[in-house]
Formats: structure tokens, sequence, C-alpha cells
């Protein structure tokens, strides 16, 4: 069983024309800060980001925001949160949030929600960790994503163990309870080798 302390949570920084985009991010803050479970995100005020700092908050959670000194500096930084850590550039926010979480789950996002999560599965393939990666999938968003993973198992460009990495739920709570409950085993990097 993995002690979730804390999740980092990738999500948009525009809250997206769905209304249940905000109402979930809200509800995930919540669920953490009222858990116990510490809030990690990329430190910002405003879309999801934001509502999902709010949420945890408004119950007495513990958040700890990361932002690069370039988005500091255009006063998007959430000013309320718990620990504001200001760093150099992306590459420093990506890797200190992967260091302070337990676990990660990912929101619906555009192209950098995208690609925090597919950099940290990877890392999850290549044994740079062992924590556990979700998808709260509101209201279908993830849909694509999804079917595109399971295309790459069938073109046999990722392996079966690897694709088991992503866990996707649609509740919160028992996405983190799958969560806590993760055992990635031995994946490995897909080679062809492995299937010979």
């Amino acid at each position: 069983m993995n002690e979730l302390k804390r999740i980092c949570v990738f999500c948009g920084s525009s809250p997206g024309k769905d209304p249940r985009y905000t109402e979930a991010a809200t509800a995930v803050g919540r669920e953490l800060g009222a858990g116990g479970i510490g809030l990690v995100y990329g430190g910002g005020n405003i879309g999801l980001m934001g509502s999902a700092a709010d949420g945890a908050l408004s119950v007495g959670g513990d958040v700890i925001g990361v932002i690069p000194e370039a988005l500091e500096g255009k006063e998007l930084a959430h000013r309320g949160v718990t620990d504001l850590r200001v760093v150099r550039s992306m590459h420093e926010r990506k890797a200190m949030m992967a260091d302070l979480a337990d676990g990660f789950m990912a929101l619906p996002g555009g192209f950098g929600t995208f690609e925090e999560l597919c950099e940290i599965l990877t890392w999850g393939q290549l044994g740079i960790h062992r924590k556990p990666v979700a998808i709260l999938n509101v209201a279908g968003y993830y849909d694509p994503l999804i079917e595109m993973f399971d295309r790459a198992v069938e073109a046999r460009l990722l392996s079966e163990p690897n694709r088991g990495l992503v866990l996707v739920g649609t509740e919160i709570g028992e996405l983190l309870k799958r969560m806590a409950m993760f055992d990635p085993g031995d994946s490995e990097k897909w080679l062809d080798r492995a299937m010979t």
C-alpha cells in the first residue's frame, strides 16, 4: 500500500468551457485537503489550477505551488497557498513537483498537462519512480488519449504492463483508493526482444 502524503495534480491554467472541469478541480482539492493529503501543483491562481488550490485551501488543506519565475512575474502566482516555491525553469518546476509528490493525477488541460502526464508516465516506465499516476476522466475528456494508449498497445509500441501504469477513473475517492493500492510491477521500456 502506498502512503499518499501529497498528490501532484496536473491541470489546465484555463477553466475550459465545460463547468464540470472546474467543479472537478475544486472537488479534487477539497477531497485531498479533507483527507489530509497535500496538494502539489503548478502554483497558478487561474483556471483549473486555481480551482484545485482554492478547493484544498477551503477545507484547510496543505497546498504547495511550484511556479517558474517567468510566470510568477506575470502575477499569475497564487499568493494564498501554504508554500509557494519559485523556480528558474519549467524543467525545475516538473522535477520539484515530482520529488514532492507521492502520486500524480491529471485533470483536463492542454499541451502542458498532456506533456506533464506523458513525461511522468515515461519516468515510471523507465523505473525513475514507482509512484501511481492517474487520470480523472471528467466528462469523457480523456477518452481519445486513453484510446491512443490502447492503440499503441495494439501497434506493439507500448507493452500491456506499461499501459497499466496509468490508472483511469471518473470518481475521485475511488481513484485515490486505487492509487493507494497501486503496484507498478516490473515494467520496462518496450523492446521488441521482449516479445520474442
